[in-house]
């Protein structure tokens, strides 16, 4: 989240009635991510989250706000799109495409334990079953294709030995995409972007953390639910600071995942090559965010060396689920 675009007060105001919201009590930009302009937005009756698409056209957008308002009905715990009186989710508020969602409960935790990715594994495996009956298509825009047009842009701006990775990296994956191997696998909506931030927890009763939500679904794609999986283990299953993979935290994730979809076997055979892919995503396009930014307030671009130590790590290191056993092993 950031703010790109500003918005005052009595004009979010005036755009909160026109959807039968209620009058605003507090309005307030959001420090995190970089993508799009994000506002809290707080009503007597609820709190909201306000975001302006910055770089998201209109006609990419019903994809987004369809596809949350479908999971929602299905009984995943998303942001819930506020519509107008003629059942729009997509509105328009200081010429920029917008909408409104509900605001989730809880925070997010930025140092999971075993118990917090057992609820977001098992979470995503619902989510992925219950995307199957959404009825619109709109592929990854994160995925190869922007990678192939990224790198050449960023290169200039990398080490010689980071510059081989790079494009090695991309070369490998681009084989596989073309593979029937990767042809086989299962896919449909993912969310492509399950960090620890974008996932909310709240105490129970008893005071331990309950996952209360996922949100920031503007990455989202029909892709490969592998993949999916792999962006998650990258980051709720990895120390930050060197980039090695966590063993407990890995087998919670994947054995509460798997409780409820089990893996085929199409994606056992590219599990460690996901994890590559996923790490070359993110850091690509943080180099990209770092390099060639834009003007935001409130815009902080994330360091690309974390997803850099990872795709070492897991280039050095494979992982590899085993179904039969639903263990996790490395090989060299």
């Amino acid at each position: 989240m950031a703010v790109y675009t500003q918005v005052s007060f009595d004009q979010a105001n005036a755009f909160f009635q026109t959807l039968g919201l209620g009058p605003l009590t507090r309005l307030e930009g959001c420090a995190g991510g970089i993508e799009n302009t994000n506002y809290f937005a707080d009503t007597a009756q609820a709190r909201y989250v306000l975001t302006l698409f910055e770089r998201l056209s209109a006609e990419q957008l019903p994809y987004y706000l369809r596809l949350m308002r479908h999971l929602a009905q299905q009984g995943i715990p998303v942001p819930d799109p506020a519509a107008d009186v003629h059942g729009q989710l997509l509105h328009k508020l200081q010429g920029r495409p917008s909408c409104v969602v509900s605001l989730l409960a809880g925070k997010s935790e930025l140092q999971p334990g075993t118990d917090h990715c057992a609820q977001v594994g098992a979470m995503l495996a619902r989510m992925h079953l219950a995307g199957l009956s959404f009825d619109r298509q709109q592929p990854n825009l994160r995925g190869l294709d922007w990678w192939k047009r990224t790198v050449p842009e960023v290169l200039p701006f990398v080490t010689p030995e980071q510059s081989a990775l790079l494009q090695s990296e991309l070369q490998m994956q681009e084989e596989l995409a073309h593979s029937a191997q990767y042809a086989a696998l299962p896919s449909g909506p993912i969310h492509a972007d399950l960090f620890r931030d974008n996932v909310m927890f709240a105490p129970d009763a008893q005071g331990r953390a309950q996952l209360t939500g996922f949100f920031d679904f503007y990455f989202a794609g029909n892709d490969a639910w592998v993949f999916d999986i792999a962006v998650c283990l990258n980051d709720w299953c990895v120390n930050l600071a060197d980039g090695t993979a966590d063993s407990a935290r890995t087998h919670a994730f994947m054995q509460a995942y798997t409780n409820v979809r089990p893996l085929e076997a199409a994606e056992l055979a590219v599990f460690a090559t996901m994890l590559r892919a996923a790490a070359l995503r993110f850091w690509l396009s943080r180099l990209w965010d770092l390099h060639l930014p834009r003007q935001a307030t409130m815009l902080k671009a994330h360091d690309p060396a974390p997803f850099e130590r990872i795709l070492r790590q897991r280039i050095a290191h494979p992982l590899s689920w085993g179904a039969p056993s639903g263990t996790t092993h490395t090989t060299a």
